[in-house]
């Protein structure tokens, strides 16, 4: 059976903060590395190891990822950094502390905003000092002005379809680390869990995630690999 385990970044700055990230470069904190660093220890004592892994052009996955490679011993691993596997763009709110968003716009509204399926937040005004146009990473990608789960589940399926489900269909033993919104997307798919409900799914930070897959790629089992 093909192997595959995700994890999301360790706690990066803007969590520390409490404040909208999406696609803006954060760093992960003490504590965030220390996760990555616990996760890659954690799989190496389960006995996983990887063929190839994939994240995002994020530097708290980026990093993420590396800590708990060189913790496995397996630095040496081939990755492929891929822009849909970013995190869920945020738009307008993108930088603001979370509590202060609420009482601007209302605790429902932001809520909304957060946790529904298809209704993203306001779109990045031009001249945001958030815009991404210019940074080299995104060079020829249309870099979204904002995104809901929907659009996020998108962007990030084609991807899977195209370069992750070939090499698990090929017997690879694959590791993914993104984020929060990218991993709603693929956990949505992978367990088939219904819109209303992907929405409430919390996936903690540097919690590896192991998927029991059979040969059609079809999930026969979920779980934090911390709780087996």
């Amino acid at each position: 059976m093909p192997t595959l385990v995700l994890i999301r970044h360790g706690q990066s700055a803007w969590n520390l903060e409490n404040r909208f990230t999406g696609w803006w470069d954060v760093d992960v904190t003490e504590k965030g590395a220390a996760e990555a660093r616990a996760a890659g220890e954690l799989m190496a004592a389960k006995g996983l190891d990887f063929d190839l892994t994939f994240t995002s052009l994020q530097t708290r996955a980026i990093k993420t990822l590396n800590l708990a490679l060189e913790a496995m011993g397996r630095l040496w691993l081939p990755t492929e950094k891929h822009w849909r596997l970013n995190e869920r763009h945020y738009g307008g709110l993108t930088g603001l502390d979370k509590a202060e968003t609420a009482a601007k716009h209302g605790a429902e509204q932001v809520h909304i905003w957060r946790r529904s399926f298809d209704i993203p937040p306001p779109a990045e005004e031009a001249g945001s000092v958030f815009d991404m146009t210019n940074d080299r990473r995104y060079a020829g990608i249309a870099i979204p002005k904002t995104e809901s789960l929907k659009d996020t589940i998108a962007r990030v399926l084609p991807y899977w379809e195209e370069r992750i489900a070939p090499e698990l269909r090929a017997d690879k033993r694959v590791l993914i680390s993104a984020h929060g919104n990218s991993l709603r997307a693929l956990v949505k798919h992978l367990s088939n869990i219904p819109d209303d409900e992907i929405t409430s799914l919390e996936i903690p930070t540097g919690q590896p995630i192991v998927y029991e897959l059979d040969a059609t790629l079809a999930a026969t089992d979920r779980y934090y690999l911390g709780e087996r």
